[in-house]
C-alpha cells in the first residue's frame, strides 16, 4: 500500500466503519462522486479507456445497477411509492449486492475496480431527504474503502445548464419532488441538488475526497484523474496477452456483473491523446 493509499483509507474508513478485507485484497477501488452534470460519468469511462489501453484489467460498476432490486426500484419510482426511507434502504440492498458479487470478488482477484458513485451518494441524496447521517454511516458500515475518492464539484447552475441541455425532462425522485420542495419540477430540482452540494461539500473534509473542478476542460480534469490515479497502478493487475474477458476468466471474474460501461463517446486511441 503507498502513502497516498494509506492516507486515503485511513481517512474514508475512520467515520463509516471497516470491512474485514480492507487492506487485505490485491486490487485498487477508484470512485467518482458529484452531483447530476458535474461529468463524473464521462471522467471514469475515459479513465477506464486508458487503463484499459494500458492492458490492466478493469471492472465497472455503478449505482442502483443490481438485478436483484431493480424491478422493485423501477416498479417504485413509476408509482411513486417511495418514502425517503424505503427509498434508502433499496438503494442500500443494491449496493450490497454489488459488494458482496462485484466489487469484493474482483479486488480479491487484484483487478482495478472503477465505481460510477459509491456510498457518499447515499450519503448527500439519503440526507439531502432528511435520512439520519449517523444512522446512513452505520447501515453502509460494511462498504469497502476506496483506495482513492475523487469529487467532481460543480456550480448548481451549471450542473442544472448541462441538465437541461441533455435531458428532455426530469424525473419525479430525481427533481426531488417527492419531498415537496416546490410543484414546479425544474424550481424542485435546483432545491434538491443545492442541498445534494452541501453535502458533497461537507464530505470533501469528512472523508478526504479529492476535489476536482468540473468546469475545466474535459481533457483537462483527465490528466489531473490520471496523475492521482498513477501512483495506484505499480502492481495492477494486467492482461497480459489476453483477451479481457479471458483474464477476467481466469480469475474468476465473469458473468452479468462484469461488464464495461455502456455508451460512450471518445475512443481508445482519443483518450491515448488526451
Amino acid at each position: 500500500m503507498t502513502r497516498l493509499q494509506g492516507h486515503l483509507a485511513y481517512k474514508m474508513g475512520d467515520r463509516y466503519g471497516m470491512h474485514p478485507d480492507d487492506g487485505e485484497y490485491p486490487g485498487t477501488l477508484i470512485i467518482v462522486e458529484g452531483i447530476d452534470g458535474s461529468g463524473k460519468s464521462t471522467q471514469i469511462d475515459l479513465l477506464q479507456k486508458w487503463l484499459n489501453s494500458r492492458n490492466l484489467v478493469t471492472v465497472f460498476t455503478e449505482w442502483n445497477s443490481s438485478p436483484i432490486v431493480r424491478r422493485t426500484t423501477k416498479r417504485g419510482k413509476t408509482e411513486e411509492l417511495l418514502t425517503p426511507m424505503s427509498f434508502s434502504l433499496i438503494h442500500a440492498a443494491d449496493f450490497a449486492s454489488r459488494v458482496h458479487a462485484q466489487i469484493l470478488p474482483a479486488l480479491r482477484a487484484g483487478a482495478t475496480v472503477l465505481a460510477d458513485r459509491y456510498v457518499y451518494t447515499a450519503f448527500a441524496r439519503d440526507s439531502a431527504r432528511g435520512v439520519n447521517r449517523d444512522w446512513l454511516r452505520r447501515i453502509y458500515s460494511f462498504a469497502v474503502q476506496p483506495t482513492l475518492g475523487l469529487y467532481f464539484k460543480v456550480p448548481l447552475d451549471v450542473s442544472i445548464q448541462r441538465i437541461n441541455a441533455g435531458r428532455e425532462e426530469l424525473g419525479y425522485y430525481e427533481s426531488g419532488q417527492d419531498m415537496g420542495f416546490s410543484n414546479d419540477r425544474e424550481e424542485s430540482f435546483r432545491i434538491f441538488q443545492g442541498r445534494l452540494l452541501d453535502e458533497y461539500d461537507a464530505m470533501t473534509e469528512e472523508f478526504g475526497l479529492m476535489t476536482i473542478d468540473a468546469t475545466q476542460p474535459i481533457a483537462v480534469q483527465q490528466q489531473l484523474v490520471r496523475r492521482y490515479v498513477e501512483p495506484l497502478l505499480e502492481d495492477a493487475m494486467a492482461v497480459r496477452g489476453q483477451s479481457l474477458p479471458e483474464a477476467l476468466g481466469k480469475a474468476g471474474l465473469s458473468g452479468r456483473y462484469i461488464r464495461p460501461p455502456m455508451s460512450r463517446r471518445p475512443t481508445e486511441q482519443e483518450v491515448a491523446d488526451l
